[in-house]
């Protein structure tokens, strides 16, 4: 398998070493048929502040998650993730460079180090962190698979596809995800399995397979993208699996995993403590110790993992606090929050405390 290489043009690279070291050991492991599990000393954090920017793997094509607009803008939750990161690294939400990573090579271009951190609609999987040597330091959209299919058809359920073809993308859970969901209910389906997104959705919209199946969360997005179109498709209500989906790093490096994870937890955080872009500075005398150890007042504790001690405060005057990131993104697309909400209010979205 050839590994992606970064374009870099005469931009110097100082993971260069580190890469090169990261690709060896992996080729050997494979040799050996060991599990990437063991990576050389890194410094990621280090790399990322001598380039003075982020390189963050994302989709290209997937609204609420991952799409530049017709400036070259982007936007999407998983953008939004990185830019966490990059305030939590080099204190600018604008100090990051995205790169489209295709569903085929974006495991590849994480372990090379072609890019720093991949969020890329990637479901956090035991198989995933053991066997590819990835570390997933947030879950910033609880997930699950489910079907779409035109209206015409009828359908109701995916029990009634028995016998179907379906549209899938290779390389993904989703693949393992409708095999054993069909198994498991004694029906047989005949998929189309095809690497680009944009032709997967073309051979559903032509009729080449009978439903689409991915990500609810992207089958909704895709949906609303049709516009008036859209009542002419149906997201079927089974969810056949659970899709945490997050933010991947290399293992080895704790301290950028650490500020990858605590990135997250500064915008739930945020959100738990009403705390937004807008009110942050109304909070600057506020008596509850909690948000005056958000706000970098006491505590110390930025500095204790090599950030500035208003890091969080600042990752949510930049990019927001978890509500905020949500509705940009994803609200307007017709995607509830659901058990996305915060834990205080029926949801999973939980932050460790900040002390």
């Amino acid at each position: 398998m050839r590994l992606a290489t970064p374009e870099r043009g005469g931009e110097s690279f100082p993971g260069e070493t580190i890469m090169l070291k990261t690709i060896l050991a992996a080729g050997m492991a494979a040799l050996l048929g060991l599990p990437a599990l063991a990576q050389p000393a890194q410094d990621t954090v280090g790399a990322i502040r001598a380039r003075g920017s982020l390189v963050c793997g994302v989709t290209p094509n997937s609204a609420g998650f991952g799409t530049p607009d017709s400036r070259g803008e982007w936007h999407g939750i998983d953008v939004d993730a990185c830019r966490a990161i990059a305030v939590a690294v080099l204190g600018d939400a604008r100090k990051f460079r995205f790169v489209p990573a295709s569903t085929a090579q974006r495991f590849t271009m994480l372990q090379s180090g072609e890019i720093d951190v991949l969020a890329r609609v990637t479901t956090w999987s035991m198989s995933r962190e053991g066997a590819l040597g990835l570390a997933f330091a947030s879950i910033n959209v609880f997930d699950g698979q489910g079907f779409l299919v035109k209206t015409d058809s009828g359908v109701t359920s995916a029990r009634q596809l028995d016998g179907a073809t379906i549209c899938l993308l290779p390389g993904t859970t989703n693949e393992l995800n409708v095999a054993d969901y069909f198994r498991t209910h004694n029906m047989r389906f005949t998929p189309v399995v095809m690497d680009n997104i944009e032709e997967l959705r073309a051979a559903f919209l032509a009729g080449r397979c009978d439903s689409y199946s991915t990500d609810a969360s992207a089958l909704a997005t895709y949906r609303a993208s049709q516009g008036a179109n859209a009542d002419r498709f149906r997201v079927l209500p089974d969810i056949i699996s659970k899709e945490p989906l997050g933010v991947a790093v290399r293992k080895g490096d704790w301290r950028f995993f650490d500020m990858a994870r605590w990135a997250h937890f500064a915008m739930v955080t945020a959100e738990e403590l009403g705390i937004d872009s807008r009110n942050i500075d109304s909070f600057a005398n506020n008596p509850n110790p909690d948000v005056q150890r958000f706000l970098g007042r006491t505590g110390d504790l930025g500095q204790s993992m090599g950030m500035s001690n208003d890091w969080a405060a600042q990752i949510v005057r930049q990019v927001g606090n978890f509500g905020e990131v949500w509705d940009r993104n994803l609200a307007p697309l017709g995607i509830q929050r659901g058990i996305n909400a915060l834990w205080t209010r029926g949801g999973l979205q939980y932050a460790p405390p900040l002390r």
